[in-house]
């Protein structure tokens, strides 16, 4: 069964940082990409990140290009997030999720498995 767990949001002040971990467990593909999204109220869930395995192809959102960093710790099946410069338009609850390889990084809809989210809130 495959599990997907997220931690690590919080408040912050804007300009401050926060990284945000991804552990996904029982999944059996070789290749597959593990993406980072972000939904604020009323607004469509939006792609922020995304790693492809084995080759660690990164895509990042261009408005946070520069910003966020995506990197993977394999010993751990973790994924983090780094996330500087904060602004409060990055406020949203952020999602991390698995899916087989092929997908559009930056389309929820293709994602198969799904975190259940964290909060991150970055106040003015």
């Amino acid at each position: 069964q495959v599990q997907v767990v997220e931690s690590g949001g919080g408040s912050v002040q804007a300009g401050g940082s926060l990284r945000l971990s991804c552990t996904a467990s029982g999944f059996m593909y070789r290749e597959y990409v593990i993406g980072w999204f972000r939904q604020a109220p009323g607004k469509e869930r939006e792609g922020v990140a995304a790693i492809f395995f084995p080759d660690g192809s990164k895509y990042y959102r261009a408005s946070v290009t520069g910003r966020f960093t995506i990197s993977q710790d394999n010993a751990k099946n973790t994924v983090y997030l780094q996330m500087n410069s904060l602004a409060p338009e990055d406020t949203a609850m952020y999602y991390c999720a698995a899916a087989k390889i092929g997908a559009i990084w930056s389309s929820p809809h293709d994602y198969e498995y799904w975190g259940r989210g964290t909060q991150v809130t970055v106040s003015s």
